[in-house]
């Protein structure tokens, strides 16, 4: 009968410890108001088995279950309906660098670098719904692969399309990685606005100094996270193209320029990251999730169902019925 039903005044419940104590008085009043008679036999006495006399405590009963309703409707009882809207009020624009050179298929990473990193950056992505993600990729030279777009299933597939290939230019360019990510987010009119720059090696190619390419990203108050991706050490390495187009690996030594990497993230208002295995990979994006979220305003709708009125005329209609049956079939009796 209560279900969904919240009570506006629960103080006046302590008025429901009066009615056992009306009761107990009403009992009490009962057994002085009764009259006994001792005799020796009912001969001679004509004896009648009418309930009425007994019934007429229904009176006082309706009259305990009318209090008990009024002092439920001075608790006020109200169903409430709630409605949520949300909105987004501060959306992201968040553009991904990634280095597509040939060091990225080292296999220090399970199934190596690259692979490794399209698995994290893609649930990355699932979780940023209200936010605009685009795609860059680099190695000596960079292109677009995606331009900032809120249609998901768009980035996931250049993502998952993401592979080595000998049409780009050899090398690491991270100035023109991380200048041509700054291209794609300048003219955004995101509060926010973030690059996420993946590089497992020194800036050894392109045109674009990376420290100018990081004043650009200032200038626009493009915030940069890097990432240095390799394990600390030796790792498995594509060396060489055999006859059959196939690599050759052999174990080279992990060289990543860090410093350059902590010198853009500080100038940028960013942070640097090492991911030397899969699950620091992991872990680094889920902070970086953490650190860049989303302000989304919520609106609650409160609609009030005031229940107090019905119990009220119910108790009315108790006592009504209890006046009735006092003046007309229990008249005799009370």
């Amino acid at each position: 009968m209560f279900e969904g039903i919240e009570f506006v005044n629960k103080e006046f419940f302590w008025l429901l410890l009066v009615l056992p104590i009306a009761l107990l008085w009403y009992v009490l009043k009962h057994q002085k108001q009764t009259a006994e008679l001792k005799i020796s036999s009912l001969k001679g006495f004509k004896v009648t088995n009418s309930v009425l006399p007994k019934l007429r405590h229904v009176l006082f009963g309706l009259r305990l279950l009318a209090l008990a309703l009024l002092i439920m409707a001075l608790a006020r009882p109200q169903a409430v309906d709630v409605s949520t809207k949300t909105k987004t009020t501060r959306g992201i624009d968040i553009v991904m660098a990634i280095d597509v050179s040939a060091s990225m298929l080292a296999k220090d990473l399970s199934p190596n670098r690259l692979e490794a990193l399209k698995k994290v950056a893609a649930e990355f992505i699932k979780g940023r719904p209200n936010d605009r993600i685009g795609l860059v990729e680099y190695a000596g030279e960079s292109y677009t692969k995606t331009p900032i777009t809120s249609d998901k299933g768009i980035v996931l597939r250049s993502l998952k399309g993401i592979k080595y290939n000998t049409i780009i230019e050899g090398g690491t360019a991270i100035g023109m990685g991380l200048a041509t990510s700054v291209n794609r987010l300048k003219d955004s009119k995101a509060t926010s606005k973030v690059i996420i720059l993946l590089t497992d090696g020194v800036n050894n190619s392109g045109f674009i100094d990376p420290k100018i390419a990081s004043e650009l990203a200032v200038e626009y108050g493009i915030k940069t996270y890097t990432i240095g991706l390799g394990t600390n050490g030796m790792a498995l390495t594509p060396v060489a193209i055999l006859q059959n187009g196939n690599f050759q690996y052999a174990r080279a030594q992990v060289e990543i320029d860090e410093e350059l990497l902590k010198e853009i993230a500080d100038a940028t208002g960013g942070k640097y990251f090492r991911a030397t295995n899969n699950k620091k990979l992991e872990e680094i994006y889920e902070e970086i999730n953490k650190l860049e979220k989303t302000e989304i305003e919520e609106f609650k709708f409160y609609n009030y169902d005031e229940k107090y009125r019905s119990l009220v005329i119910l108790a009315g209609l108790l006592l009504l019925l209890e006046l009735l049956l006092r003046f007309t079939v229990f008249r005799s009796f009370v």
